[in-house]
């Protein structure tokens, strides 16, 4: 008769789920002689590390539209999952985390690796339940499912160790007490009501410069989104979980907003008088208009956002593309076209500008921006492209133009280290035959992305197509976007006591692994080097010798922080240098709005 874990596993399949993330355990012995036994017909994939399961079932979400699957073993195996989970909370992928436990004679008895996993899940999870009996498992696996789909959250299933092993009840004792459920769940149509749709028309018709502001919410909008910004007259910017939803090749597109954003969007903001978000919590205020300069509608989901940002006029809680094709009818075209080429200008000027600090090296060195913007026109058709958190998401942010069709995204509210490599190689599992490519500093790739290049080779057949497969890392040894939010939000010169991080040969590590590793210090060589990268026959560790004094600028300067920087400069163990090379960059922006120095 089958176990209780061959019937989870079952289960799973029975939801749609092909492959789960994790990594092995006494407290989840049931589930790999399951996986034995299902012979192939649900794969586990095995990461390095229980983080690392959990940040690839978040991107299998996030790349896929479906359910993300992790397992782990009880006790520290389970509070490894955490940080995976709370990106996937945080950032609305579902997902569904299956964990073992001790037998249940030893619960509550300060048992060997003993955890209350319900406290310790409390507070990432929609739904947690441990399975009691073995009729309870189908009841809790439904229930975990449809719960992270409504939700687009965590769901989290207990199991314990003896519980697994016992023999499987389908279907539990038909008595009192019992519950039955099915597999089974369709996304709603949710759409606002008239009266709110009219008031969200009668603020956008009225604007005279309107800005868009859209997220990962948007996803399946693009048509509609294009639409409105066409009958507004509108420029659009892009939350970093939103970046795909709009190709970077249209004009009236913006880029990216805030700390790692355009210099086009932030004008646009600072400059509208209507403000118009589409499914994002973007959170920072001092990069949305002052309160009380723009009249503001918003597009979200969930009710509990609109709003809470900045104080809107027209809150409608419904799906953005829904909700977009009903409002469309009511808007009115604007004859006015001069905010929406003052808006397009701006993205020129940006891009040019962008060229040109990309452009500055210093000594030989290799700026940073310069390995994105030759990457950029180099991007293959179809891309999927990953970002872990750190100064090279800046670059990522702003110099890669994606193209229709192209997949991008990173940690977006959680802002973790980690996540960039191993969202790229479920990016790779996912779409075996799709370039993929991540940006990764040497911080987070020390932290764990080497450990994830052995996964990359423990799945030779599934991660090694003809596509390029790429992980590039800025080796500047420094965790340089801390060093640099030091010196501007604390007033302190880098530490390098915390900072600093050991010089490693990446690129000789993956070729001693037997990966491909290319290695590149000469600002002239960076083009060669993509290009060698993405035309490698396996996986490729691509390494820049990236020099640490380029700061990450933010598109305005915040007064109190160029004040603290300055500070810090003057005893900063890099003072003369950085100084030097802020002040060429901030130079090249400030010539590109000379008087005549654009028609």
């Amino acid at each position: 008769m089958a176990q209780v874990a061959d019937y989870v596993l079952q289960r799973l399949t029975e939801w749609g789920v092909e492959s789960v993330y994790g990594y092995p355990g006494d407290g989840i012995d049931g589930l790999p002689g399951a996986f034995d036994r299902a012979k192939g017909e649900l794969e586990f994939i095995q990461a390095r590390h229980e983080e690392m399961a959990a940040f690839m079932a978040c991107a299998h979400a996030e790349f896929t539209g479906e359910v993300g699957c992790c397992t782990a073993t009880s006790g520290p195996g389970a509070v490894h999952l955490l940080d995976g989970l709370c990106d996937a909370k945080l950032d609305h992928q579902p997902a569904v985390a299956v964990v073992g436990r001790q037998e249940r004679l030893g619960l509550g008895a300060h048992y060997r690796q003993e955890v209350d996993l319900e406290r310790l899940f409390a507070d990432v999870s929609e739904f947690c339940q441990m399975v009691v009996h073995p009729g309870r498992a189908r009841h809790v696996i439904d229930r975990a499912f449809k719960t992270a789909l409504t939700t687009r959250g965590v769901a989290t299933v207990i199991i314990p160790d003896d519980i697994q092993e016992e023999d499987a009840q389908p279907s539990p004792p038909k008595k009192h007490g019992s519950v039955f459920s099915s597999v089974g769940w369709s996304r709603p149509r949710l759409l606002p009501d008239e009266g709110g749709l009219r008031r969200a028309a009668g603020i956008l018709n009225a604007g005279s410069k309107v800005a868009m502001l859209i997220g990962q919410g948007a996803a399946h909008a693009e048509g509609e989104v294009v639409e409105a910004a066409e009958l507004l007259g509108a420029g659009v910017a892009k939350a970093l979980l939103g970046r795909e939803v709009l190709p970077d090749d249209l004009p009236f597109v913006t880029g990216t907003i805030g700390l790692l954003g355009s210099k086009a969007g932030d004008n646009m903001i600072r400059g509208c008088d209507t403000l118009f978000v589409t499914g994002t919590s973007f959170p920072y205020s001092e990069w949305l208009p002052d309160e009380g300069q723009a009249r503001g509608v918003e597009i979200d989901i969930d009710g509990r956002m609109p709003g809470i940002r900045y104080p809107m006029d027209a809150h409608l809680v419904g799906d953005s593309k829904e909700t977009l094709k009903a409002l469309l009818p009511l808007l009115r075209r604007k004859e006015d076209r001069g905010w929406r080429e003052k808006t397009g200008k701006d993205v020129e000027e940006w891009n040019a500008m962008c060229r040109k600090r990309a452009g500055q090296h210093f000594g030989g060195t290799i700026n940073p921006e310069a390995v994105a913007a030759e990457l950029s026109p180099r991007l293959p058709d179809d891309a999927v492209l990953t970002a872990d958190s750190g100064s090279g998401t800046n670059w990522w942010a702003r110099h890669l133009k994606l193209r229709k069709g192209m997949q991008a995204s990173l940690s977006g509210t959680p802002a973790t280290m980690g996540p960039g490599t191993p969202y790229a190689i479920t990016a790779r599992f996912a779409h075996p035959d799709r370039p993929v490519i991540a940006f990764v500093g040497d911080g987070a790739f020390q932290m764990n992305g080497m450990a994830e290049m052995i996964t990359v080779k423990r799945y030779p057949d599934r991660l090694s197509s003809p596509a390029p497969f790429v992980f590039c890392v800025f080796n500047n040894q420094d965790l340089h976007q801390v060093t640099w939010e030091q010196r501007a939000m604390s007033g302190d010169p880098k530490f390098p006591g915390s900072h600093d991080v050991p010089d490693i040969p990446y690129a000789k590590y993956a070729e001693l692994i037997g990966l491909k590793g290319v290695y590149c210090d000469k600002p002239k060589k960076i083009g060669k080097a993509w290009e060698e990268a993405l035309a490698a026959d396996r996986p490729v560790v691509l390494e820049f010798k990236a020099d640490p004094g380029i700061a990450p600028i933010p598109p305005h300067t915040m007064a109190e922080q160029g004040k603290k920087a300055a500070k810090a400069a003057v005893r900063d163990p890099e003072g003369a240098g950085i100084a030097v090379k802020e002040a060429r960059q901030k130079t090249t922006e400030l010539a590109e709005h000379l008087p005549g120095r654009h028609p």
